[in-house]
């Protein structure tokens, strides 16, 4: 992704915040561990935190300094973020804190003495196993499997792999293993894990999470069918619910059991207060009385006192002081017993008050209490209210405990989880405890992913695949910068699958099939036995597998599917191209097999959008092609065809691993090229050209069309190649259907004389006929004609001159693109021939394309040069189809130089014009300027100087260069030292 015109926004120690304008921001990239780096630069890529903003702009931060105003940078995924992950794993290791057990890991590459037997119950574990239609191979494996520490399950295309794998799965659940399953693929774990719900979905706890998926789901069914089963999130919420509803429920119960104690707390209560107030009335009365009777007693001391003061008298006579004295003694004890008597009256009073008190309090709580006996009829007693609440209280902590740690309550209720590799190396603990590891399709796991996982397992190691299907995808051998070391070490390590390092393949591929560890599948049931006839020619014939299906076709009769195998050979229809990498013919030859199927009913029509479910193109057919220009090209193609694009129905191999299809189209697309390309490159039944061929074949259920330019690869392979001995095959046994039935050959005389639809037929047309065809679509032009031809000759051009000039006259604009010929003096009159007839005129560096397209629909395209003599063994293919004009286009768009040689000084007229020359002070060969280091590539070096010490041109100097510290490699192209 490009981002351009950036500004640096803020900087700190260790970080540099910038914000650049960006187009279009691919969603892909959200969440996504990201790299930067200045467009166009070799430096090494940086770490970027990026985030979309509201006014479509993005930020990115970065610990490298990118400028204060960077112009342009480039923005990719971090496709080492997944290596750093398991090189932290890896390290690891050997810790406290690892999961990996050496041992179990050690069984992945051939190291120690695994147990090996069988079990001799299966039945007891594998449910229904005696009516299962299992082949002795399949049983063999699964019975192995369950009596094993170790197996590696060699599963061909269409062996029932996965339905073996998922009986394995099913015994070690019913052995009470826990088991974790792996693949490297989303849908290769969807797959397999849809098979497992099948067989477990009647199992307790199934609702609950008893099979999990970590990670998002990506195969349809499984989602519709056991999504909501299988879904961590989704099983957290749905236990969320319950929990929250048991909560309720047992905070209800509690309370309801409190309350019951509340009652008996009452009763209690106020039995006791009825008690307490009982006895304050007993006491209360006993006290009054006991005060009324002093008050009495007091009352009559005092009258008696009284009685005696009076008898006294006045004190007078010669005894007043004595009486006086003895009148004081008696008032004094007059006035203590007036107190006291005062002090019974109040004790008195006080007493009755609080018996009159208490005896409303036993009135009152005597009351309440035969109001509460009611209530308390039928509740349990103290005791056992008391441990249910206690009881209650314990549940209702527990589950609360549960409702905070929701994700270890979802993972403990998981006995089968299902991941990919990378999920698996990248996440602390999927399952609480790791019985059993499956990893699946191996052969597309690196090593040390593969043996991180196999050390997750305590008990068991099932490893199952196909190491002549496709191996993991690594970059290290591949790289041009990388050293002969660094290359070995990434080929033994990461690209060797589990297989080959458990010393299960010979060094010439083959298997070692009677080592007791594996156990290899025989028949298949997926292809028709021709098409399996080509696989086991191609990858398996050192052990070629059986058919165990009928040989019956699902699709709908049609000429074009006679035959279950059937060859295009477009070695007779050859068109030259840009590369390896597209080719136009079998486009067209694809396009109009799509439209004979339409027409067939094999296949929908245009825009047919109803279609049902097993009718659809995605349902009945796939294309393959080895490269991703040329299914960017069919894809666009095929979406003219349906009038809609099928996500699936047009890919590379890789995408098409695991699928399978009624009728399977396989394009081999090398023929336009000079080389058939890198995909056909290895030999070997371990090389990836093997696999890949296996791969693509191997997709077909039913029917196999294959189309090549047999002459061509044979030219260019190796005899002993895979791919010759699937040539050699298909042509002794293929139906060939034949190029023309396809893509006619057409004359000039046909054009006015066929309908629409015809016309809109892609053809071929022979050299001595592109003329007059060419001249026919001319006059049919209503607003432009666009000439791609490299090279003028005199003839050719005056030919075209005057049909140019009518065409101008009447408003067509034609426009000429050709190599810059203003500096051949044979060259420039015709240029100028061209530019009195009306047309534009543009001139281009190192151009070769031989393109005609009219009015934008029609397009010419093929080795024939419309304004150079050429040879009578051109031919030239009409294609009538936008987009392909449109794609031709933007291809010849992108291939236009950024300086074009018209901008060179140009000769004075009427002096002879030479090819240019560098300019003085150009550099020469072995100079350093600027950061580059010139050299001296001779032109038919300069592919090996490209790969080699990645040279770029300099079209100003005109010389080839490299970074400087590329000067021991590139010391071939440097001049000598004195």
């Amino acid at each position: 992704m490009v981002l351009s015109n950036g500004r640096r926004m803020g900087a700190g120690s260790d970080r540099y915040d910038y914000v650049f304008a960006c187009r279009s921001w691919p969603e892909s990239l959200d969440g996504k561990a990201l790299v930067i780096r200045p467009d166009q630069s070799r430096e090494p890529w940086a770490a970027a935190e990026v985030s979309r903003l509201p006014d479509g702009t993005v930020r990115v931060v970065t610990p490298t300094d990118l400028g204060s105003s960077p112009s342009s940078v480039v923005v990719r995924e971090d496709d080492a973020s997944t290596w750093s992950a398991l090189a932290d794993r890896l390290e690891a290791v050997g810790s406290t804190d690892s999961p990996v057990d050496l041992g179990m890991a050690g069984f992945l590459l051939g190291l120690g003495a695994p147990a090996l037997t069988r079990v001799a119950d299966p039945h007891r574990w594998v449910a229904g196993w005696h009516d299962l239609p299992l082949n002795p191979k399949q049983r063999t494996a699964v019975e192995q499997a369950l009596g094993s520490q170790v197996l590696f399950l060699w599963g061909p295309p269409g062996t029932g792999k996965t339905d073996v794998v998922s009986h394995i799965a099913e015994g070690c659940f019913r052995q009470g293993l826990n088991l974790l399953f792996l693949a490297p693929t989303n849908v290769a774990v969807d797959q397999a894990l849809e098979r497992m719900c099948e067989l477990l979905v009647r199992e307790p706890g199934f609702e609950d999470g008893l099979v999990q998926r970590a990670g998002e789901i990506s195969v349809a069914s499984l989602e519709q069918r056991y999504g909501a089963q299988v879904d961590p999130v989704r099983i957290a919420g749905r236990l969320g619910s319950r929990l929250d509803e048991q909560i309720a429920q047992t905070q209800t119960q509690l309370a309801a059991a409190r309350a019951a104690l509340a009652l008996h707390d009452e009763a209690r209560s106020l039995a006791e207060d009825l008690t307490d107030a009982r006895n304050r009335h007993t006491t209360a009365s006993a006290t009054a009385q006991q005060a009324g009777m002093s008050a009495l007693t007091l009352e009559a001391a005092s009258a008696a006192l009284r009685v005696r003061i009076a008898e006294l008298g006045a004190p007078t006579g010669l005894l007043a002081n004595r009486k006086l004295a003895k009148l004081n003694d008696l008032n004094d004890q007059l006035y203590t017993t007036g107190q006291a008597l005062a002090g019974a009256r109040q004790q008195e009073v006080a007493a009755q008050s609080d018996r009159a008190s208490a005896g409303a309090s036993i009135s009152d709580l005597s009351g309440r209490l035969a109001a509460l006996s009611p209530r308390l009829a039928g509740v349990a007693p103290y005791p056992q209210l008391t441990e249910q609440a206690d009881g209650l209280q314990r549940v209702l902590d527990e589950l609360d405990r549960q409702r905070r740690g929701l994700d270890d309550t979802v993972r403990s209720r998981c006995r089968i989880k299902g991941a990919t590799v990378t999920k698996a190396v990248q996440s602390r603990k999927l399952l609480d405890r790791v019985d059993v590891v499956i990893i699946d399709e191996a052969a597309m796991v690196n090593l040390p992913s593969a043996w991180y996982a196999a050390g997750l397992a305590g008990k068991r190691l099932i490893v199952a695949g196909d190491f002549r299907q496709l191996p993991a995808i690594t970059k290290g051998a591949q790289d041009r910068m990388a050293t002969a070391p660094q290359r070995q070490h990434s080929q033994h390590w990461a690209e060797r699958d589990a297989f080959h390092a458990a010393g299960l393949v010979t060094g010439s591929g083959s298997a070692r099939r009677d080592d007791r560890r594996l156990v290899g599948l025989d028949t298949q049931y997926r292809m028709h036995s021709e098409i399996c006839a080509v696989v086991n020619t191609v990858a398996y014939p050192d052990a070629p597998l059986r058919t165990g299906r009928p040989d019956r076709s699902r699709l709908p009769a049609s000429p074009l599917l006679e035959a279950p195998v059937m060859l295009v050979d477009t070695s007779a229809r050859r068109i030259p191209g840009r590369d390896h990498k597209s080719n136009a013919v079998h486009e067209a030859v694809i396009h109009q097999l799509v439209r004979g199927l339409q027409y067939d009913g094999v296949l929908p029509g245009r825009n047919w959008s109803e279609a049902a479910e097993g009718q659809r193109p995605t349902d009945r057919m796939a294309v393959i092609a080895p490269y991703r220009d040329q299914v960017k090209a069919i894809n666009a193609s095929l979406s003219y065809r349906f009038g809609t694009e099928y996500e699936g129905l047009v890919d590379t191999v890789h995408r098409f691993q695991g699928s399978q299809r009624p009728l399977v189209v396989i394009d081999t697309v090398a023929g336009a090229g000079k080389s058939p390309g890198q995909f056909y490159a290895g030999t070997g039944l371990s090389s990836q050209t093997c696999r890949l061929l296996n791969v693509a074949l191997s997709r077909a259920q039913d029917h196999l069309i294959v189309i090549a330019d047999v002459e061509h690869l044979r030219a260019h392979l190796a005899p002993h190649s895979e791919a010759v001995r699937m040539l050699d095959h298909l042509e002794q046994r293929a139906l060939r259907l034949p190029v023309d039935q396809l893509v006619p050959i057409r004359s000039a005389a046909d054009l006015g004389t066929l309908s629409e639809d015809e016309l809109s037929r892609p053809a071929f047309f022979p050299a001595d006929e592109v003329k007059r065809a060419v001249a026919w679509d001319m006059r049919q032009a209503t607003k432009t004609i666009e000439v791609y031809c490299a090279f003028l000759d005199p003839g050719p051009v005056r030919y075209w001159v005057g049909p140019f000039a009518e065409l101008t006259a009447r408003g067509v604009q034609v426009t000429v693109i050709m190599r810059d010929h203003t500096a051949d003096p044979r060259k420039a009159p015709l240029v100028e021939e061209l530019r009195r007839a009306g047309c534009q005129v543009e001139q281009r560096d190192r151009m070769h394309e031989k393109v005609l397209i009219v009015d934008e629909t029609i397009l010419w395209h093929g080795s024939l040069n419309l304004l150079c003599t050429s040879g009578p063994t051109d031919l030239m293919m009409r294609i009538t189809d936008s987009l392909a004009c449109q794609r031709v286009r933007r291809i010849m768009e992108r291939a236009r130089p950024e300086r074009r040689n018209s901008a060179r000084p140009q000769p004075e007229p009427g002096t002879n014009a030479q090819p240019p020359v560098a300019a003085a002070d150009s550099p020469a060969p072995g100079t350093e300027l600027n950061g580059r280091l010139y050299l001296a590539v001779p032109f038919a070096e300069k592919d090996d100087a490209k790969r080699d010490v990645r040279a770029r041109w300099d079209g100003a100097a005109r010389l080839w260069w490299t970074s400087p510290d590329q000067r021991a490699r590139a010391a071939r192209w440097l001049p000598p030292q004195p």
